[in-house]
C-alpha cells in the first residue's frame, strides 16, 4: 500500500513539474505576454486592423494571456526603412517589434535568421486552409516566414461625380478607361478640358511596368536587375511618358487619396485597399465643399485580350524571441486573425481579400454580405477580375526593396524634368502631341542612365 501511495505521489509530482515546464512556453492569464506591433492597415484613417486587435485583446487574448500593442501604423516602405535601421542599430532607431506586416522583400532586410518560422507552430492541417497562391509567397526555402493575413489586387478608382460632368461635355466614357491606352487618352482630354488639371495618379510605376511587360511577353526583372532595354519596356514607357509629359498624369510624391480631397486628381490606380482612403467629400480652392460618389473599376489592361494585374499585400512577420511564450503568443494571435469570421470582418472593412479558401469562397459567392455600398462595389469589381484577369505576384530577389524604391523615384524625376522641358517649348510648338512623344523617347534614355547608376 505504501509503495502504491509513493508511486501515485511520484506521478502527481511529475505531472505538476511537466505542467510547470509547459507553462514556461505558453502564455496564460496568470503569466501574460505583450506583443508590440507595426502594421500598414489604416495609416491615414481609422484602422480596421486596430479594431480587430482590440477585439482579440478583449476576448481570446485576455483568456490566453496575450495582448497585442500597436505602436506604429505606417506605410510598407516606412516599415522597411525602420526595420533596416533597427537591425543596423542606427542612432535613434526603434527597437524591433514582436510583430510587423511587410512585403516578402523585408526578409532580406531583417535577416531570415531573426524571423520566426510559422510552420513550426501551425500544423500542416492548419496551413492547408490557406489559398495556395497567397501562402506560397511566404515560404523561404522550407520556412514559412510570412503568413498571409490580407491580400489585394489593383484597380482603378474614379471620382464619378466629377467624371460625369467631364463626360457630359466631352463624350468620354468609363468604358474608355478599360485599357491604359484609353486611360491615358482620357487623361490628356481631361487636362485640356479642366484647364490644366491632372486626371490620374499611378500609385506604383513598378507594378505598372512589371504587369505591362508580362502582358507583352517579357520580364521586368532579369537576374535581379531592371530589364529596361526590352522592347516591351519601351512600349509601356512611351504610353506612360507621353501622357505624363502632356499633363494628364500626376507626378508628385505622396498618396493619391490626399489629392482626391482637393480635386487635384479625380482617379488613380492602386491597391484595392485604396478604397479605405477614398473621401466622400472634396474641397475646392475657394473653400467650398462637395459630396462625391466614387467608382471602383478593373485595373486597366495593356491588351484587351490579355487583362492582367498583380496580386499584392504583404503578410505577418514575427521576430523570434528568447521568451518562447511570446513566440507562441504570436501564433495564437495569427491563428485568430486568419480564422474565417475574424478574417472576413477585418478585410472587408479595409478593401482586402480574405486569405483562406473558405472565407474567399464565402465572400465571392455572395458579395451582399458586405454592408458598405462602395466596398460592395469594390468586391463586385474584384470578382470580375478574378474570373477574367491573370494575376501575378511580384518577384523576390536580392535588393528588391531598394531597386523598387529607386525606380519609383527615378521615374518621377525623369518625367518631371521632361514635363518642364515640354512647358518651356509648348508655347511655340505647332504639334504638342508630337512634342510629348519626342520628349518621352528622350526621357527613356535618361531613365536608363539613372537606373544603371543606381544598380
Amino acid at each position: 500500500m505504501k509503495k502504491t501511495a509513493c508511486l501515485i505521489l511520484a506521478f502527481i509530482i511529475m505531472a505538476v513539474c511537466l505542467s510547470a515546464c509547459s507553462d514556461k512556453t505558453r502564455p496564460d492569464a496568470d503569466d501574460p505576454v505583450t506583443l508590440t506591433m507595426w502594421h500598414v492597415y489604416g495609416s491615414q484613417t481609422k484602422s480596421p486592423l486596430n479594431d480587430a486587435i482590440d477585439e482579440f485583446n478583449e476576448t481570446v487574448g485576455k483568456e490566453k494571456g496575450v495582448t497585442v500593442n500597436v505602436v506604429s501604423v505606417t506605410s510598407s516602405s516606412a516599415i522597411d526603412k525602420a526595420i533596416a535601421s533597427s537591425v543596423k542599430g542606427e542612432p535613434g532607431a526603434e527597437k524591433l517589434p514582436d510583430l510587423f506586416t511587410a512585403y516578402p522583400r523585408v526578409a532580406e532586410i531583417a535577416g531570415e535568421e531573426r524571423l520566426l518560422s510559422w510552420n513550426e507552430y501551425f500544423s500542416e492541417q492548419e496551413l492547408s486552409i490557406f489559398r495556395k497562391e497567397f501562402i506560397s509567397e511566404g515560404y523561404f526555402g522550407d520556412k514559412l516566414l510570412m503568413l498571409p493575413v490580407a491580400k489585394s489586387t489593383e484597380g482603378l478608382f474614379l471620382n464619378k461625380t466629377l467624371f460625369d460632368r467631364f463626360s457630359a461635355q466631352t463624350g468620354a466614357t468609363t468604358d474608355m478607361l478599360g485599357t491604359f491606352e484609353g486611360l491615358f487618352s482620357v487623361a490628356n482630354s481631361y487636362y485640356d478640358w479642366s484647364g490644366g488639371q491632372n486626371f490620374t495618379q499611378i500609385n506604383d510605376f513598378y507594378n505598372y511596368a512589371y504587369t505591362g511587360m508580362k502582358v507583352y511577353g517579357d520580364e521586368f526583372i532579369k537576374d535581379g536587375r531592371l530589364n529596361l532595354d526590352s522592347p516591351a519596356f519601351e512600349k509601356v514607357w512611351l504610353m506612360l511618358g507621353e501622357a505624363a509629359i502632356y499633363g494628364g498624369i500626376c507626378l508628385d510624391d505622396g498618396y493619391a487619396a490626399a489629392r482626391w480631397k482637393t480635386v487635384e486628381i479625380i482617379s488613380n490606380t492602386g491597391s484595392t485597399a485604396d478604397i479605405l482612403y477614398q473621401p466622400e467629400m472634396v474641397f475646392y480652392p475657394d473653400n467650398t465643399t462637395e459630396s462625391i460618389t466614387s467608382l471602383s473599376l478593373p485595373y486597366p489592361a495593356f491588351a484587351e485580350d490579355k487583362p492582367a494585374a498583380v496580386h499584392r499585400g504583404g503578410g505577418l512577420f514575427t521576430i523570434k524571441n528568447e521568451d518562447e511564450r511570446k513566440n507562441y503568443g504570436a501564433y495564437i494571435f495569427a491563428k485568430w486573425l486568419t480564422e474565417k469570421e475574424n478574417n472576413l470582418s477585418f478585410v472587408t472593412k479595409a478593401g482586402y481579400l480574405p486569405v483562406t479558401d473558405e472565407a474567399f469562397e464565402t465572400l465571392f459567392k455572395d458579395t451582399s454580405i458586405v454592408e458598405n455600398e462602395s466596398y460592395r462595389g469594390l468586391y463586385e469589381m474584384t470578382s470580375v477580375m478574378l474570373k477574367d484577369y491573370e494575376l501575378y505576384s511580384l518577384p523576390l530577389y536580392s535588393g528588391a526593396s531598394e531597386i523598387q524604391n529607386d525606380f519609383e523615384q527615378n521615374v518621377k524625376l525623369v518625367l518631371r524634368s521632361a514635363r518642364n522641358h515640354y512647358l518651356e517649348r509648348a508655347g511655340t510648338s505647332d504639334d504638342k502631341q508630337a512634342l510629348s512623344k519626342e520628349l518621352a523617347v528622350s526621357s527613356l534614355a535618361e531613365l536608363k542612365k539613372l537606373c544603371a547608376r543606381d544598380m
